[in-house]
């Protein structure tokens, strides 16, 4: 079946994590997807793993963890011809996804209003910081960066240990996300109105997303957040010691809570409302804390599963990639390993399964300056144009691999 995006040209002209993310996403549903790489400065993420072989050639695992199914092409933006190559692959393209600091393109002649009067169709995106305006809209940052300033690191840990970052790039992945879904309801607008648009998007926007629920919270009940480490207001919900290692319990809804209670032969400890489990969060803390030490974490899990009490013991991400689970869900595929290195790889490709085209990686991540010459060719430069393009630095070919 054919995928969502299948037919769809979008230029990737983003560095770092969150919108290169976000053209991965769509080119796992379908999207020709051509990223913009410059070889005298590239993305630092393709020199970023710790595989220092990878990391020399520029083809670094953070790179290779959202790099496949795009084509690239090496462009200079800073000379005349590379604009005028991205302005060339841009008449027809769908989307334009960018995210340098704001008026860094414009005062190249590539900002929006410039873009759109060639290609009013176009959908183009803009990810920065802060966004386009306000008094941080220059500002760059990083993931870590937002975790600090919007008050996520504030939340992580317990009170003695925070504030911390959180053990993944949260951040830059769920920004990632977020830009997809912010194009592709640009593109479904454009199917009703035949126009393209400029979608502003900011990072920290983007973490202050993330934490919904506790300015919420704040702005509706007063009540500012703390850091709760794995302790949850109700006793039902947190991390328990067992006799070998933690256990995540999830008794979270009444119907939970009363098979946990039930379970654990303790149906005296069963409540009529949350308001009664909140108010007996110390006493069912001690009783839980007391029974789970007499089992194993596994025993435990084991356990609860069966009388369907959520649980589940803390893993490391071996154990979790070990999950027989992964192998129904085509959550990891295959792809060949970088630089003539044999056997394959495997790397995250999306999270959901459709009745009708599934997210699916039909190429490897490509070196830089690898699809340069045929993409060049299908925006109707000719063999000598491609020459003098080279010749002058404003374009390049493949350089390792």
């Amino acid at each position: 079946m054919p995928r969502a995006f299948e037919g769809l040209k979008v230029i990737d002209a983003t560095h770092v994590l969150a919108g290169p993310f976000a053209a991965y996403q769509l080119a796992v549903l379908g999207a020709d997807v051509i990223k913009i790489d410059r070889p005298d400065d590239p993305d630092q993420v393709r020199q970023q793993g710790p595989d220092k072989e990878l990391n020399a050639a520029s083809m670094g695992t953070t790179y290779l963890a959202q790099g496949a199914n795009k084509r690239s092409i090496g462009l200079d933006l800073k000379t005349e011809g590379g604009q005028e190559v991205l302005k060339a692959l841009l008449k027809d393209a769908d989307v334009f996804v960018q995210n340098y600091r704001p008026g860094a393109l414009e005062a190249l002649g590539l900002g929006y209003d410039e873009i759109s009067k060639l290609n009013p169709k176009l959908v183009y995106c803009s990810v920065s910081a802060f966004g386009r305006e306000g008094p941080r809209g220059e500002e760059t940052g990083y993931d870590f960066v937002f975790q600090a300033v919007a008050g996520l690191m504030a939340l992580t840990g317990t009170e003695d240990s925070a504030p911390l970052k959180t053990g993944a790039p949260v951040v830059d992945y769920a920004t990632g996300y977020m830009t997809a879904f912010a194009i592709s309801a640009a593109l479904f607008q454009r199917s009703q109105t035949g126009r393209g648009q400029h979608v502003d998007l900011a990072m920290f926007d983007a973490t202050l997303m993330l934490m919904s629920t506790h300015i919420a919270a704040l702005n509706i009940g007063g009540k500012p957040p703390k850091p709760e480490g794995n302790r949850f207001a109700l006793a039902g919900i947190g991390a328990y010691e067992t006799a070998d290692g933690l256990l995540m319990l999830g008794a979270a809804n009444m119907r939970q809570q009363k098979r946990l209670w039930e379970a654990l032969e303790r149906p005296d400890m069963v409540k009529a409302t949350n308001a009664e489990r909140l108010e007996s969060h110390a006493a069912e803390e001690a009783v839980l804390k007391e029974v789970f030490l007499t089992r194993t974490a596994d025993d435990w899990q084991d356990f609860l599963r069966r009388h369907q009490v959520p649980a589940g013991r803390i893993r490391s991400m071996e154990e979790a990639l070990a999950d027989p689970q992964l192998a129904t869900r085509g959550l990891l595929q295959d792809t060949p390993a970088p630089l003539g290195r044999e056997g394959t790889h495997k790397v995250p490709v999306a999270p959901f399964l459709m009745s009708e085209g599934n997210p699916s990686i039909e190429r490897p991540a490509p070196v830089i300056g690898e699809h340069t010459d045929e993409v060049l060719a299908a925006a109707g430069f000719t063999p000598d144009e491609i020459e003098a393009l080279i010749a002058s630095g404003a374009a390049s070919r493949r350089t390792v691999g």
